[in-house]
């Protein structure tokens, strides 16, 4: 199975490196950067890693679907520039869609700390995901093409495109919901603060799914590097 890895980036030079190696590591198909205008060295960092790169406007959804449009694998894993993925997780992910017969999934979510509230965080957000089947995008999302193509990829949100997406997706048929972790950095909790950012993202997401238009429930969410 050919995986095209599809990261968008906005100023992600801090870490983006690090994702890169990691990622090359597994021998995907391809790795796209789809990139929003970084200022910074994202893009002098990918070029040295001879990924492709993508352009478009800034926001998550448009980036990856910019991505998504110029892959050429028959799955397409959509991964945050802090995020990485290890071998045997990425192993495990091919096994299941290819054994199975499963249309997408994602991954368990680590975050990058010895600290007992965010691991904490992470334990709750794993098992909301297992029991709710609602998943973020820093737990790795992943989807056939063909998949991704009949629901029309990501719809342009400012915020949640994550949960709407994986909710289209499962439509369509069975997802692989992996125990294997994606382990993404603690940067936005520490940034700004544990207890605010978990209350904070536990808010939008709720008021998302009741029908709150994402587009003021954006304006709650900064972006953090």
């Amino acid at each position: 199975m050919n995986v095209s890895v599809i990261i968008p980036t906005l100023d992600e030079s801090c870490v983006l490196g690090r994702t890169l190696s990691s990622m090359q590591r597994n021998r995907p198909h391809e790795i796209i950067v789809a990139d929003g205008g970084s200022a910074d060295d994202t893009l002098d960092i990918a070029r040295k890693f001879n990924v492709s790169i993508v352009s478009s406007s800034p926001g998550k959804a448009l980036q990856m679907n910019v991505g998504a449009r110029e892959a050429t694998g028959d799955l397409l894993l959509f991964l945050h520039a802090d995020c990485d993925l290890g071998p045997e997780g990425y192993q495990k992910m091919l096994n299941a869609m290819e054994r199975d017969g499963f249309v997408g999934g994602a991954f368990s979510l680590s975050i990058e700390s010895d600290h007992w509230s965010l691991r904490l965080i992470s334990y709750l957000a794993n098992l909301r995901s297992k029991s709710l089947h609602l998943v973020y995008g820093d737990q790795a999302i992943f989807v056939r093409s063909s998949a991704f193509n009949k629901v029309g990829g990501y719809s342009p949100l400012p915020i949640c495109e994550d949960l709407d997406f994986f909710r289209k997706i499962r439509k369509l048929g069975g997802m692989a919901l992996l125990d294997e972790k994606a382990s993404v950095s603690p940067r936005r909790w520490l940034a700004e603060g544990i207890v605010f950012t978990t209350f904070r993202n536990t808010v939008i997401a709720g008021l998302f799914l009741l029908g709150f238009p994402a587009r003021i429930l954006s304006k709650w969410y900064l972006p953090v590097r």
